[in-house]
């Protein structure tokens, strides 16, 4: 039995009494990074085998894994925040698991683009998820490609990139398309900064940042 289980974005009273209850009842939980799954853990007082699952072993020990899942333990599969899967691993898993028929269950919980759309004030009722742009091969041919989209648009950044995708988001999209940018969702110093994509760079531009970054953008009228 596979779990995926939601974490916190920021906040640790974020998470649901059910995942704690499936962290507490699983044999070794998969972290992300077991140094920053730990302070979570420990704050709950859970005391579980950790061991690492990400993008740099996941090809290696899926197998591995699906080996252990056969023989009858139980794991919860964790990421550093959100849900496993958006933008996080966890794809590779599930579907060797699905391959060779061991049950899955993924538990509602943290995304974080979810309260970022919501609360942009950009329509949410058809929508886009484009997670991290390409850093170079294919990034110009994906933004050609969105400049005509009509959906709504949440894309991922990080804090040193968040300035230079919004300049080539200008380009692409138009200064006067609307966006939100939230940070630190969750967290003491959560932000939201709404507008036209010429004010929020500019905004940006003026401001040291931190944090985990969601862009939302208006599709084309």
């Amino acid at each position: 039995m596979l779990y995926l289980v939601p974490t916190p974005l920021g906040n640790l009273k974020d998470i649901t009494l059910r995942a704690l209850e499936v962290l507490n009842e699983v044999d070794v939980i998969l972290c992300e990074d077991t140094r920053t799954s730990s302070k979570l853990l420990n704050h709950y007082n859970i005391q579980k085998p950790l061991s690492p699952y990400h993008q740099h072993n996941e090809h290696k020990i899926t197998a591995h894994l699906a080996e252990q899942l056969l023989a009858g333990k139980k794991m919860a599969l964790i990421t550093d925040a959100g849900t496993p899967g958006i933008s996080d691993p966890a794809f590779l898993l599930v579907r060797e698991c699905v391959k060779q028929n061991i049950k899955v269950e993924c538990l509602p919980g943290a995304t974080a683009f979810v309260p970022a759309l919501v609360n942009s004030g950009i329509p949410c009722n058809r929508f886009l998820f484009e997670g991290f742009l390409p850093l170079k091969k294919g990034r110009h041919t994906l933004l050609t490609k969105l400049a005509g989209e009509e959906r709504t648009m949440i894309f991922y950044e990080s804090p040193v990139r968040l300035v230079k995708t919004l300049e080539e988001l200008i380009k692409y999209f138009g200064a006067e398309r609307q966006c939100s940018v939230s940070r630190e969702i969750s967290k003491m110093f959560e932000e939201t900064q709404r507008g036209s994509l010429h004010d929020v760079c500019n905004y940006f531009k003026a401001k040291n940042v931190k944090g985990e970054i969601v862009i939302v953008v208006e599709g084309k009228n």
